[in-house]
């Protein structure tokens, strides 16, 4: 059976610690716990971790997984550029439960599925996990779940579903929080200033879109019922509608909203 640590346990924690490093470093799966939501955890930068852990909760390279770090310092190597605007943010928020979206550093060696270019990343609020990912450095961190199932708020909850095909199960107790983290997406803050467009709201989630714009102002999208309505479309005229409809061009998002660490 899968070995499940106590990490409030201090001779637990001190062996758990090292098998979860030893497993994360052999390419294998560890559970671990967050301040939002148990997540399931894999070596970044080895392109067969990353796809045992989607194997491991049935997804597909089109849901990428986030990443986890342990300081700025270290989001700052992972991306392209790291806007003022994305400073403040990470200053207020961080650690906590807001997953942000900027465009990847190119020179990375890395393959998370398909993810466009871009990269989420998030420092998350919890001693246990800010320890092992110190030791470790970046983990690609998904939910501990199965795909289209609640979040694991509880190592048991985790371990019901993803059972052996984890190696190391890290228990804190109940997750304080219990809500996924909020997504953003920072790209268009990233480049000419005269060509850069407002942070967008991926997903809602624990941290508010009012918290967040008290840091970005205006340089968050509207909310929803309160967004522009576009004017009406035309009637058709009888005579020259030929029938072929309206094509739609559909925005690709690389960060679904299925609930992540």
């Amino acid at each position: 059976m899968t070995p499940i640590f106590h990490c409030r346990d201090e001779a637990q924690l001190l062996s758990g610690m090292r098998q979860a490093r030893q497993t994360i470093g052999r390419g294998a799966l560890v559970v671990l716990p967050t301040d939002t939501v148990y997540g399931i955890a894999a070596d970044a930068f080895s392109p067969r971790a990353v796809a045992k852990l989607l194997e491991a909760k049935g997804r597909t390279r089109q849901a990428p997984p986030p990443v986890l770090i342990a300081s700025v310092n270290t989001l700052r190597a992972l991306v392209q550029e790291v806007p003022e605007m994305v400073e403040a943010l990470a200053e207020k928020f961080w650690p906590g439960a807001l997953t942000i979206v900027l465009p990847a550093q190119q020179s990375l060696v890395w393959d998370l599925g398909e993810t466009h270019g871009t990269v989420a990343v998030r420092m998350p609020a919890n001693r246990y996990a800010l320890e092992l990912l110190q030791e470790t450095g970046p983990l690609a961190v998904s939910s501990a779940n199965l795909t289209g199932q609640p979040a694991a708020v509880t190592v048991e909850q985790a371990h019901d579903m993803l059972g052996e095909r984890v190696a190391v199960y890290l228990d804190d107790g109940p997750s304080v929080m219990g809500l996924a983290s909020t997504i953003i997406d920072a790209t268009g803050l990233v480049g000419p200033e005269d060509e850069r467009r407002p942070v967008r709201v991926l997903r809602d989630g624990a941290i508010s879109r009012a918290e967040l714009r008290t840091v970005l102002g205006d340089l968050l999208e509207r909310e929803p019922d309160t967004a522009p309505k576009p004017a009406p479309a035309p009637a058709p005229n009888p005579e020259t509608n030929t029938g072929t409809g309206t094509e739609t061009n559909p925005e690709t998002n690389p960060h679904p909203e299925d609930p992540e660490a």
